[in-house]
């Protein structure tokens, strides 16, 4: 015994010991990346220029802000999972009626209702995700648009939600938030925040485990499911991620524009739109949404106050022919985007191109 003693032997647990601050260490370095760097400063730099300039620039900030938060959030879905879906806004509206219910008809303050309206959303997507994400590819895609069109035909026939004409609030409502003007601020602010969440959630699924599982999922359902991957609940959590932003920034866009009525709360273009924005900058990744839809706003904003026209006639939503278009373009030639061309190029943009 005393030579065992004596042998110079480590105990067996002292050399496992490190281990744990090894492994918090290798998380945090997979997290804290250049990309993500440069992704919060652009976010944070365009916060604060749409808040300087007066209240022009904040609508027009604004508006991008909002974008990226919808293309991130269906980034979730698309990008990871690889299921298109055509009926994304469904969750803006249905969560936005939630929350606007709450504030006009029981006098809800707005942080509340914007909570409420995400979780309506998530819930939404809970219980279609069961349903309908057994289907894969086109019929996913055809059922997306068939449940946006049914909320819409719902909304219009339940009275207590205004029916077609929707609801409109009081003016009276906003002196609690320092009147009109003021709570047009507080509604940026909160957009802006909540973008860069949505935006710092995509990023933390895109480097996880589960998001591991669902990029396997895109590549390859049957053999992830081989592998291990649990795809029915991976593919549904995914869902509820995606919807509980557009939930609440659903309220927030109609609390700031003081009506909410089924065509603009269901519109099925933004859904198109969106597609674009998302495939455009590059799908699955982080920063590829949030150039895709800054870009194609800035494109869409300048198409939309140009007077063009066409062998005389005026051009009513060109912005959608060349959202189609753009989309042709990027299936056919792009179909990685922007971000993801880029990155195939050189593989030294990689670590600051998330």
């Amino acid at each position: 015994m005393s030579a065992q003693n004596n042998s110079g032997l480590q105990p067996p647990n002292t050399s496992a010991a490190p281990a744990p601050s090894r492994f918090r260490s290798g998380m945090m370095g997979r997290l804290l990346t250049p990309g993500l760097v440069v992704i919060l400063v652009a976010i944070i730099a365009a916060m604060i220029y749409g808040a300087t300039g007066g209240a022009a620039r904040r609508e027009a900030w604004y508006t991008v802000l909002l974008f990226v938060g919808l293309a991130s959030s269906l980034n979730i879905l698309l990008g990871y999972t690889g299921y298109v879906s055509f009926g994304h806004i469904v969750f803006f509206g249905f969560g936005g009626y939630i929350g606007f219910f709450a504030i006009y008809q029981l006098g809800w303050n707005l942080l509340p209702a914007s909570l409420l309206g995400g979780a309506a959303a998530a819930l939404l997507a809970l219980g279609l995700g069961l349903a309908i994400l057994r289907l894969r590819g086109a019929y996913f895609a055809l059922a997306t648009i068939g449940i946006n069109e049914a909320m819409k035909a719902l909304v219009i026939n339940i009275p207590a939600l205004g029916g077609p004409n929707g609801m409109v609030l009081n003016f009276g409502i906003y002196a609690s938030y320092g009147g009109a003007a003021q709570a047009q601020w507080t509604v940026y602010w909160a957009t802006a925040v909540l973008t860069l969440m949505v935006v710092l959630t995509s990023y933390i699924v895109k480097k996880s485990k589960f998001g591991l599982g669902l990029m396997a999922i895109r590549e390859d359902e049957d053999a992830a499911e081989v592998m291990g991957v649990v795809a029915p609940r991976a593919k549904t959590w995914a869902y509820v991620i995606s919807a509980l932003f557009p939930g609440i920034l659903g309220v927030l866009f109609f609390f700031k524009a003081s009506n909410i009525e089924p065509a603009a709360a269901f519109n099925l273009n933004r859904s198109i739109e969106l597609l674009v924005m998302v495939m455009l900058g590059g799908q699955g990744t982080v920063l590829g949404p949030i150039l895709g839809a800054g870009g194609y706003q800035l494109l869409r904003t300048t198409l939309l106050t140009s007077d063009l026209a066409l062998f005389g006639l005026k051009i009513k939503d060109i912005q959608l022919a060349v959202a189609g278009l753009l989309l042709l373009i990027i299936v056919l030639f792009i179909p990685v985007g922007f971000i993801g061309w880029l990155r195939s190029r050189s593989t030294r943009l990689r670590r600051w191109l998330e």
